[in-house]
């Protein structure tokens, strides 16, 4: 039997930077275990015929003075700037990203309409939502009723899956800005250039794909601390004992998962049936990501989404465009997304026709043009529901975690929505419990502004 003191399941962002903190804070020894035979998770990189695949749009948008400087100590040269490009194509008409502020572009009866609607939650705001509202109530309260019919509602039912009366707003405080009236009307009289959002800028390594990341945190842990091919199959929590695919048993001290949590409950020994129960109402969607190589440069675009209904994709990006290595010299790099929810089937030569014939319609494909390769990357566990189910039972399943001496972090650990600075720090902060010391203060919950 292995001893470690801290086991660390998972060899994504989280799990590797809570290893690198336990180094640099001279704390215990800690041994990361990976299934996959590389380590990144999420964040990790594929590459097939010359072409680079992320698993979807991996940025960096950075915020916190420590984790830019930690990330900029990483990769150093390997690592360039962007202002994003990113649109959204509705109505036949390509509008700047976020489409409450650019309206210009779409048809007057459009523009009409979310102007006067956005207008009316100024001048007759009417009374406060009550207690936690839903997040349709909170777009037709922030928005107005034009914005919401033509964007937020159809974009967001396809991402999420679910009537967005039964969504919270608890995830997306940080993430869609609110511009101003004045803000509003100009972007329905011109071109409006203005930068909004937590990802108006954005960094994306030069060589290496988003694997350039996880792959450089790696490079600083010991060697031997980290185990890939490695996946675990049980864990006591009680004895303090996993069992682990070609290693065997792990005996340890603490316990740091950055594995989906349901994921965690479901392998786990010695929980309460209440944590159990709790477990049942945690709801996640899957995404399909069809990646593709084309023959030609096909878009000057960073990524575009598409609310209406008859795309059977919410969102495609071009990775061409983060860094030109990602794709052989003249060619162009395609990802398409369509969300469904978890155990869902999905016939991907189906969706596959489907997403072809989208793109094609959409002016972004041509009928001839020559495909690559292509590449499916599913993710089973991709975005965390945030129905009026989850803030209680997570509330119910942490407090059992913890008394156990388990950490539950990072985007899936701790069942939120973040992106990878942040589950960085997570793994700071992670290491900073376990030794005992206050953790550094979180990122706030007010919308995020990007640090150049």
């Amino acid at each position: 039997m292995i001893k470690t003191d801290v086991l660390v399941l998972g060899g994504g962002l989280a799990g590797l930077s809570t290893a690198y903190h336990l180094n640099e804070l001279g704390g215990p020894e800690a041994l990361v275990v990976e299934k996959n035979a590389d380590v990144g998770g999420m964040a990790a990189t594929v590459s097939k015929d010359g072409f680079l695949f992320d698993h979807t749009g991996h940025l960096l948008h950075l915020h916190d003075a420590y984790g830019k400087k930690l990330v900029l100590d990483m990769l150093g040269e390997n690592l360039a700037v962007h202002e994003r490009s990113s649109w959204i194509y509705s109505s036949g008409a390509y509008t700047r990203y976020p489409f409450q502020a650019n309206t210009h572009g779409l048809a007057d009866r459009v523009i009409e309409d979310c102007v006067n609607g956005f207008l009316k939650t100024v001048h007759r705001p009417g009374k406060p939502l009550a207690g936690q509202p839903s997040f349709r109530d909170w777009c037709l309260k922030q928005f107005g009723a034009g914005i919401s019919r033509h964007f937020m509602f159809p974009y967001n039912k396809k991402l999420w899956r679910l009537p967005l009366s039964r969504l919270t707003t608890e995830w997306q405080g940080r993430f869609v800005p609110r511009p101003s009236a004045v803000e509003v009307l100009y972007g329905a009289l011109t071109d409006q250039k203005k930068f909004f959002g937590y990802n108006a800028t954005f960094r994306y390594p030069l060589k290496g794909g988003i694997q350039a990341l996880p792959d450089a945190l790696r490079a600083r842990l010991k060697p031997g601390q980290v185990r890939t091919g490695c996946a675990v199959e049980r864990v006591d929590l009680r004895e303090r004992v996993a069992v682990v695919k070609n290693i065997g048993e792990v005996s340890f001290n603490r316990l740091v998962s950055t594995l989906p949590l349901v994921d965690l409950i479901d392998m786990a020994e010695s929980l309460p049936p209440a944590v159990r129960a709790a477990r049942r109402r945690l709801r996640y969607n899957s995404v399909y990501n069809l990646n593709l190589g084309v023959a030609r440069d096909v878009s000057k675009k960073h990524w575009v989404y598409f609310p209406e209904k008859k795309y059977p994709f919410y969102r495609a990006g071009f990775s061409h465009n983060f860094a030109r290595a990602n794709v052989p010299p003249g060619a162009s790099a395609l990802y398409i997304e369509s969300a469904r929810t978890s155990g869902e089937k999905v016939d991907l030569a189906k969706l596959e026709n489907a997403m072809l014939a989208g793109l094609r319609s959409c002016g972004i494909l041509r009928r001839g043009d020559k495909l690559l390769t292509k590449l499916w990357i599913p993710m089973r566990c991709a975005y965390v529901v945030y129905d009026f189910d989850r803030t209680p039972a997570v509330e119910r399943i942490f407090p059992c975690l913890r008394s156990l001496g388990v950490e539950s972090i990072g985007r899936y650990g701790a069942w939120k929505y973040s992106f990878m600075e942040e589950t960085i720090l997570d793994g700071k902060r992670c290491a900073e419990r376990l030794l005992g010391r206050a953790p550094t203060v979180e990122l706030s919950d007010a919308e995020l502004k990007p640090l150049k």
